[in-house]
């Protein structure tokens, strides 16, 4: 049972997610005295297929907990992926929902996740933004697909 656990603890460490970089934030409340809710967005390419590129609209929670990171912020966010280069990937090869990238959005129990599943019959790409919590979870989604084309430069 301890070599088991050891085992899924080296391929949970092995799986390569996407890091994001956060673009720019636009406020969308005033708060007087504490930070303002906001929404962000993000940039991430994906780790394993390389030409292809996605942004993330997130709402964030303001108040004196956001700093400190232990607001729970709402399940209220958009996709966009894009080609933006040669795609050389075999989609044979690649797993049929591999989770490309994952954000904390509160302290404990709350993560938004992005898995691309390939749809092979017609050679595209599809991102789907979730958000998942370990108790009651959210319907709250979002897609974005990615026809693979020759690349034009």
């Amino acid at each position: 049972m301890k070599s088991l656990f050891i085992a899924a603890v080296l391929v949970a460490g092995s799986i390569q997610a996407a890091q994001a970089t956060d673009l720019s934030c636009i406020s969308t409340t005033f708060n007087l005295m504490s930070p303002n809710d906001k929404v962000c967005v993000s940039v991430f390419e994906d780790p394993q297929v390389p030409g292809v590129v996605c942004h993330i609209s997130q709402a964030r929670k303001g108040g004196w907990g956001q700093p400190l990171g232990l607001n729970e912020d709402p399940s209220n966010f958009s996709i966009s992926c894009r080609q933006v280069g040669p795609i050389d990937v075999d989609l044979t090869k690649l797993g049929d929902n591999a989770e490309v990238f994952t954000q904390k959005t509160s302290i404990f129990f709350k993560t938004t996740r992005i898995y691309r599943l390939p749809d092979r019959p017609h050679n595209t790409l599809v991102y789907l933004a979730i958000s998942t919590k370990i108790i009651n979870g959210s319907p709250a989604n979002a897609i974005s697909t990615v026809p693979i084309v020759p690349w034009q430069k």
